[in-house]
């Protein structure tokens, strides 16, 4: 049996290295299944990411409506949603387009 293994030692090892880099090719931590759920969990964070820029932008932009140049139209429509605010002898139409 030590004569079978010693005669074919060097194609022993050589397997055994060869299965751990094909082992760790396809499925080790750098492995090309591994780079495919990073690439897809890339894609949802950028995706996120670019929701939370416009979100930003939108927040920015209301927000210098209210500060630098006072809009007072946005300010009215802000209370009457918020509170619901109607003023008196105020009556509300609902136009409908029927043709």
């Amino acid at each position: 049996m030590f004569k079978i293994i010693k005669k074919n030692y060097f194609l022993l090892i050589s397997t055994f290295v060869m299965l751990y880099f094909v082992f760790n090719l396809l499925d080790g931590e750098r492995g090309i299944f591994s780079y495919i759920k990073k690439k897809e969990i890339l894609k949802n964070l950028q995706k996120t990411e670019k929701d939370y820029v416009n979100k930003i932008n939108d927040l920015e932009f209301k927000n210098s409506l209210l500060t630098t140049n006072l809009d007072l139209d946005y300010i009215e429509t802000l209370i009457r949603s918020k509170f619901f605010f109607v003023k008196k002898e105020e009556t509300i139409y609902i136009i409908t387009n029927d043709n």
